[in-house]
């Protein structure tokens, strides 16, 4: 069972008014992947170590409710796609405090080797691609 990650906004993080500027939801997109990767034990340390990168070629963010300072975010994650070169993960932020979604968002990548060029997991890491593919199945199941 994954955990979700929880995100304490900082007082840097919010604009003149008190509420968390929107840049913000995407690095917070981004500190749950990684916190994701080492969950499933394949952090950007080791995918780096193995040649493998995986740069964002899309992203999106909904915004839904302000946070403020010292609010408490949980953010769920879901393969919501993959095709062994591409993927999609789907994010739920809330509010841990109300419950109450803040945003949701969405970020496609892609696998690449050290040089650049396309990876297709299930020739070059099979166990890499199994982990997505049990991910995937996972969130492809009814509630």
């Amino acid at each position: 069972m994954m955990q979700p990650y929880i995100h304490h906004v900082q007082y840097y993080e919010t604009d003149k008014m008190g509420i968390t500027h929107h840049s913000n939801y995407i690095r917070w997109m981004e500190e749950a992947r990684v916190d994701f990767l080492e969950q499933i034990g394949w952090s950007y340390a080791k995918l780096e170590s193995l040649g493998i990168v995986s740069p964002v070629i899309g992203i999106e963010c909904l915004y839904k409710k302000s946070t403020t300072f010292n609010d408490k975010i949980q953010i769920e994650l879901k393969v919501t796609e993959y095709r062994g070169l591409k993927f999609t993960l789907d994010y739920v932020m809330k509010n841990r405090n109300s419950n109450q979604i803040v945003a949701t968002g969405k970020s496609r990548h892609c696998f690449l080797d050290a040089e650049g060029k396309p990876l297709l997991l299930n020739k070059k890491f099979p166990e890499l691609h199994d982990v997505f593919n049990y991910y995937l199945q996972q969130n492809a199941k009814p509630i």
